[in-house]
């Protein structure tokens, strides 16, 4: 368990920041971020470079579309135009399209507001995932990223580990389960934890590089 938790750390001093940071998302259990991180998942559930979605939900949030009412009042050109900026260019127009079609959804059910979303599940992972999978490109992996994310901001997810989280921790040694893996880390660092575990699935990070550095703070 110990070395367990020294892989743990030193993954975390080397990947420690979640993709929703990385798109300058300030996560919190309101309406705009969690709006934003439902823009992120969007990008990210096609099949493109996590960075390349990342860049792209940075230039969407530049043009001021950080709710779903901005969004939706956002033309479809402009969702576009902002698209390739952050070089989502591969499935740009189909994407314009999902982004207005799903910010008319989360006004339209949600009020445009995911907490309401959130409570109507009942914070249960099942639940959540079904809802989610509601929106315009987002599927069952979607909703994983999500969800993967969410758990800063919303601990009745906590432990969520999705199968790319885990793939990750197999690589590394570690627990290849919700609970094991929470044991390694305090409370709140688990979501960082689980996208630094994805990026190591990914090949974003290497397993090896990971365990040396762990072998270094003994």
């Amino acid at each position: 368990m110990r070395d367990e938790r020294r892989v743990a750390r030193a993954l975390l001093d080397r990947q420690g920041r979640t993709y929703a940071e990385e798109a300058d998302i300030t996560l919190a259990d309101r309406p705009g971020p969690l709006y934003q991180l439902l823009v992120l998942t969007t990008l990210l559930s096609t099949r493109i470079r996590a960075q390349v979605a990342v860049a792209a939900a940075r230039e969407l949030f530049a043009a001021g579309w950080r709710t779903a009412p901005a969004m939706e009042a956002s033309s479809w050109q402009d969702r576009v135009d902002a698209l390739g900026r952050g070089h989502y260019r591969r499935y740009d127009e189909r994407t314009a399209t999902m982004l207005g079609a799903g910010a008319q959804l989360c006004l339209d059910r949600w009020h445009g507001d995911l907490r309401r979303l959130h409570r109507e599940a009942g914070g249960e992972p099942t639940a959540l995932r079904r809802r989610l999978t509601e929106f315009p490109g987002i599927g069952p992996t979607g909703a994983d990223i999500f969800l993967r994310e969410a758990q800063t901001v919303w601990p009745d997810v906590r432990p969520y580990a999705d199968r790319r989280t885990l793939a990750g921790a197999k690589r590394l040694g570690l627990p290849a389960n919700p609970r094991g893996l929470a044991g390694l880390v305090a409370e709140p660092d688990f979501g960082r934890l689980a996208s630094a575990l994805v990026r190591v699935a990914l090949g974003a990070e290497s397993a090896g590089e990971v365990g040396r550095s762990a072998a270094g703070t003994r």
